[in-house]
């Protein structure tokens, strides 16, 4: 069950630099399992759950102490998020992906969407396929890593990369159990992102943009998680683990550290 009723998913909070819009970090849940309350009919908590396979939640979402940046001391936990080939939603592609649920404005004006992300050496990610990482649904910014559609060398990429309107505009090789923080600084107004990064426990820094984006966003079409695209000629392998912390939404001035607001 929630600990409570998630007032910040619907009203603003005082953070140490910007004001928290909507928070996302699992703090009031329990257990995955606590995704489980929310329905259509029942638009309780912090997420909307429903896209993902047809097997138990903790099939596809568990949370825990372990799967936090150490370094994010506003997080009580993190989520695992699992991807595999039961995790099938409306196609082939392999999705796993948690919406907010708030009635704030998270897409108006200039607002920071903050998150940390790592994968491990176990069930790590293919970089023989695309996946596309805490994306909108128009894809006007997002991550991505793997080999990417289209690309004519057919190699792997073992690159995690920032993109807006589908051009990277940065990169990086992605190592096992490196904590890579990150915000993006939406302008919704000017129709702008601004990336910014770092790593383990250090503060962000501005590390590209401001880039023209078309952004749009209803409000419910950030997806925090990952889709992975079917590729032909390549086997599906296993289950993929990917690890989210430090998960929120804030307006005025960004918050560099990682400790969170």
């Amino acid at each position: 069950m929630l600990k409570s009723l998630s007032l910040l998913s619907t009203f603003a909070v005082s953070g140490l630099a910007g004001t928290v819009l909507w928070d996302g970090r699992f703090n009031e849940f329990t257990s995955s399992a606590d995704l489980n309350n929310w329905s259509w009919a029942n638009q309780v908590g912090p997420y909307q759950y429903y896209i993902h396979g047809a097997g138990p939640v903790t099939s596809y979402v568990n949370l825990s102490p372990d799967f936090k940046n150490p370094a994010d001391t506003s997080s009580q936990q993190g989520a695992k998020i699992t991807i595999d080939s039961t995790a099938k939603w409306n196609s082939d592609m392999w999705r796993t992906e948690l919406i907010p649920q708030t009635n704030a404005a998270i897409n108006s004006g200039q607002v920071y969407y903050h998150f940390s992300v790592k994968r491990s050496n176990t069930n790590p990610p293919s970089p023989n396929h695309e996946h596309q990482v805490n994306f909108f649904e128009s894809h006007f910014t997002e991550l991505k890593y793997g080999w990417i559609n289209g690309d004519p060398t057919g190699n792997p990429n073992y690159n995690l990369q920032w993109m807006v309107g589908g051009q990277s505009h940065w990169q990086v090789n992605w190592d096992a159990d490196v904590w890579h923080n990150v915000a993006y600084g939406i302008d919704f107004s000017a129709g702008s992102v601004t990336f910014y990064h770092s790593t383990g426990a250090n503060p962000l820094v501005q590390t590209a943009g401001p880039i023209s984006a078309s952004t749009s966003s209803n409000g419910a079409d950030w997806h925090l998680g990952v889709l992975r695209l079917p590729r032909s000629g390549y086997a599906d392998g296993g289950p993929e683990d990917w690890y989210f912390s430090g998960v929120y939404v804030e307006s005025g001035s960004l918050t560099t550290s990682v400790t969170g607001p």
